[in-house]
């Protein structure tokens, strides 16, 4: 009997893994992906298994089997990437999965260990997916400019970055939010400038103060002055 490939192997591994109750869960969660691709599969066991499969000599061949049929195998995929430890290979490898990410799960589940000790050369690639016509590769850049960009390494030319995103799609300008309740919190002096001239559409202008007002780490006399800049 012939060995199955990994792809194969892994198809049968996550079946094994399979959790009808999350599946219907992941459901509710996730309206642009297919019910047909989702095998239920919880996020601990599918980090388990990426450091497991990121051994095989064979992975290669997953990674390079775009687009994957399962939405398991995305998250797999974007945990086996958020593990690898050569930059390089790393950064090809996103560039070349990026285009298959068909939802907010697996775009915000994708975030390389490596990209830390990186920043200089990830920048590089940040401005060019950020102008991307693709919807979660725009989502997948601001989200490394909140994760990366907001402590010691922070420069008023990033939000000014975010500030320039133009777009209908709910799944970035929900992540511009995001971004911009996350900097008030670290950088508020200086983002708090681009709330009060209205920097961003007024949907995601209001978002950001809703998200920032949640945030325990925002005090309360910088949300009541939040509240009062709603449009």
């Amino acid at each position: 009997m012939l060995e199955l490939n990994i792809k194969d192997r892994i198809e049968k591994e996550l079946f094994k893994l399979q959790d009808k109750k999350y599946h219907d869960f992941q459901l509710k969660l996730l309206p642009t992906v297919d019910s047909n691709s989702l095998i239920g599969v919880r996020t601990p066991e599918l980090r388990k298994l990426a450091k497991i499969i990121i051994k095989d000599q064979n992975l290669n061949e997953f990674l390079n089997e775009l687009p994957h049929k399962y939405f398991d195998e995305n998250q797999l995929h974007a945990f086996v990437l958020s593990e690898m430890k050569d930059y390089n290979i790393c950064i090809e490898k996103v560039c070349s999965f990026l285009p298959f990410i068909d939802n907010w799960a697996t775009c915000d589940q994708l975030s390389p260990k490596i990209f830390k000790k990186n920043k200089l050369d990830l920048l590089i690639k940040i401005q060019e997916w950020i102008s991307s016509s693709h919807t979660y590769t725009v989502r997948f850049s601001i989200g490394m400019l909140m994760q990366h960009y907001l402590d010691d390494d922070f420069d008023i030319k990033y939000p000014k970055m975010v500030a320039k995103i133009k777009s209908e799609e709910y799944y970035i300008n929900m992540m511009i939010a995001w971004y911009f309740a996350t900097a008030l919190a670290k950088q508020y002096d200086k983002i708090i400038p681009f709330i009060e001239k209205k920097k961003l559409g007024s949907w995601t202008h209001n978002k950001t103060i809703q998200k920032a007002i949640e945030s325990y780490r925002i005090t309360d006399e910088q949300k009541i002055y939040l509240k009062s800049l709603k449009i």
